[in-house]
């Protein structure tokens, strides 16, 4: 198993990593399991966020008495520094902890800096001051503001998605932290759910010398096809490129990743679903997508304001009010028996 060093952070753990927003949905016995399993299997690295409801207090639960044996990982959505500060204090005492290796600047639109008015750089530098975080990362999902965190030199570490159905600008990305030292953890390495070859998603992400995935995890099945790899590491080969070539004339382009980020919609569409039903239907299958709910749900698309707030949430930039028309269309086809899947 390569192992691989985040930038200057001196954080150097085998190129497999756990991605804990998942355990949200899981009770806390059976995430305990989970993580002493991934611990046990070998995984070091450890992402969680304030934001992922008790994902921290779960990490803190199992790993009690482990701290020095893992790294973890966790980020704020805070906008100002009295936020800031209340996060971390959370954090810090879910996660049973009185320091956290990587602190994220969670999912950011700006680029924060020393000076810029908000305090919140301010904010990272008096935590690692304090001894309480160790490293200063963020988190993007948006090419321009990734790119203007990498030049800063202000972080350590960034965290953006990345899988084999990402584009050559989001690629470039990973060239840029190389040249710039600064480590790149790689989130939705199964683009929201649309990969299902976890071999080959691992065998590419091997491909690169600084990038860390993050899998994310909630059963012990899934846990135990990462932990696989970990004696028997999948490499590119003749017949993995053709099938990553295959997926990639038939993906690559606007589709969408089912992050979320486009909620609430004011009608109640569940857009992060319904926008990619057509690839969720096919790639899959489940008579739940099917079902009377769902059939409500992609029905609700009927009473679309185009107000434009889920594109202008977008962090992929892309015409939300259109991909849910064009779903919504094809799974009327599929209902109807025009359409196979």
């Amino acid at each position: 198993m390569k192992q691989i060093t985040l930038g200057t952070t001196g954080i150097t753990v085998p190129q497999n990593a756990f991605g804990a927003l998942p355990i949200q949905r899981v009770d806390f016995d059976t995430a305990k399991n989970i993580l002493l399993r991934a611990y046990e299997g070998g995984m070091r690295f450890f992402d969680t966020a304030r934001a992922y409801s008790d994902s921290e207090e779960k990490l803190g639960y199992a790993f009690e008495g482990m701290r020095d044996k893992i790294y973890i990982a966790t980020k704020t959505a805070a906008k100002n520094p009295e936020d800031f500060r209340a996060h971390l204090e959370t954090s810090l005492k879910l996660l049973r902890t009185d320091y956290i290796d990587i602190y994220q600047f969670h999912m950011v639109d700006v680029c924060y800096r020393p000076g810029d008015g908000t305090g919140m750089y301010e904010c990272m530098l008096e935590a690692k001051e304090q001894g309480k975080i160790r490293h200063i990362g963020v988190t993007a999902h948006k090419l321009n503001v990734a790119k203007e965190c990498i030049e800063s030199g202000l972080y350590e570490t960034l965290q953006f998605p990345l899988s084999y159905l990402s584009s050559q600008k989001e690629l470039e990305l990973v060239s840029m932290c190389r040249e710039k030292h600064m480590g790149f953890i790689a989130m939705k390495g199964l683009a929201g759910g649309l990969i299902t070859h976890s071999k080959a998603a691992f065998a590419y992400m091997s491909q690169f010398d600084n990038v860390l995935p993050i899998w994310g995890i909630q059963k012990m099945t899934e846990l135990e096809e990462w932990l696989s790899y970990m004696d028997n590491p999948p490499s590119m080969d003749d017949d993995i490129l053709q099938f990553i070539e295959a997926e990639q004339k038939e993906l690559i382009g606007d589709f969408c990743r089912g992050c979320g980020y486009c909620l609430p919609c004011p009608v109640g569409i569940p857009i992060n679903n319904c926008a990619r039903m057509s690839l969720m239907v096919r790639r899959a299958p489940s008579a739940a997508w099917l079902n009377e709910t769902w059939q409500e749900n992609m029905k609700k698309i009927e009473n679309c304001l185009e107000c434009g707030q889920c594109s202008s949430r977008c962090p992929y930039e892309l015409d939300t009010p259109a991909l849910l028309k064009k779903n919504y269309e094809d799974y009327k086809n599929i209902l109807a028996g025009k359409t196979s899947v």
